[in-house]
């Protein structure tokens, strides 16, 4: 679909902004100053200045760069292309662990065909860590050292290592259905925000499962779990582009025996 030259442009581009959203967000991180915003009723959401700043940073570099795609992001919503290309951006995914001074959130950006990512970046600025997937490669760099990076060859959900963002996963419903799985493994932990994922891409861990996404949750990791050769669905094993009940794995067959277990529960 796309030629060398092309890979390499898209390539250079998203590195351009996650370098840009890394800039801003560093400036902010563990800043004594910071404040946050609530963007609900009855709840906590919270958005800081960091946020606005880095996504109208990314904002800006493809306005000059890429001005015939178009965007999806998560605090300035969407603005129309001509290319049959969407950059889904989450300039900070994991705002509470953000404003908490721990280093689990994440700047995270996907470049979708309008059949899911073809390129994702999951980008730690504080730890200098980013994990790209694109066009079949998937590399960890940090400070300036590339290396390639592969998921996890474990098949057995008993020997599984599961992580998800709230034990409180979605709907008492869906929660159920992720206790059953997590009833199943070996190891479950919680709190990584999308740094998850990006642990899930690298064979840290085994799975994934959260449900009530976005696409700008999802897109980023998407694109680099799949580079690493994972599998990510929904709970019914349809594409998870679009959000919703998320299952992340890192092969077929363990995504096959966590699918089993989900894709009964009631929609």
């Amino acid at each position: 679909m796309f030629s060398q030259s092309e890979q390499d442009e898209l390539l250079d581009v998203a590195n351009a902004l996650a370098d840009a959203a890394r800039e801003v967000t560093l400036k902010y991180f563990r800043a004594p100053s910071l404040q946050a915003d609530n963007k609900i009723e009855g709840g906590f959401d919270p958005v800081t200045v960091a946020d606005r700043e880095a996504e109208l940073a990314i904002r800006n570099i493809l306005a000059e760069r890429r001005p015939d795609d178009a965007i999806l992001g998560e605090e300035f919503g969407n603005k129309s292309g001509t290319s049959g290309l969407t950059w889904v951006i989450d300039p900070i995914d994991g705002t509470r662990a953000f404003i908490s001074g721990i280093p689990s959130w994440g700047v995270l950006i996907g470049l979708d065909t309008g059949n899911g990512p073809v390129l994702g970046v999951v980008d730690q600025p504080y730890m200098g860590e980013r994990f790209i997937g694109a066009f079949g490669r998937a590399s960890l760099t940090i400070r300036g050292e590339a290396r390639e990076i592969s998921t996890s060859g474990c098949e057995t959900l008993g020997e599984a290592t599961l992580m998800s963002t709230f034990p409180e996963v979605g709907s008492d419903v869906e929660r159920l259905g992720f206790e059953a799985v997590r009833d199943s493994v070996k190891l479950t932990r919680y709190g990584l925000d999308c740094y998850a994922y990006a642990l899930l891409a690298m064979g840290q861990i085994d799975l994934v499962i959260e449900a009530g996404l976005n696409a700008y949750d999802v897109q980023g990791p998407i694109g680099v779990i799949q580079a690493a050769g994972g599998v990510v669905t929904n709970w019914q094993g349809e594409p998870a582009h679009n959000g919703g009940r998320i299952l992340a794995t890192g092969n077929a067959v363990l995504h096959a025996q966590a699918l089993e277990i989900l894709s009964n529960v009631a929609d």
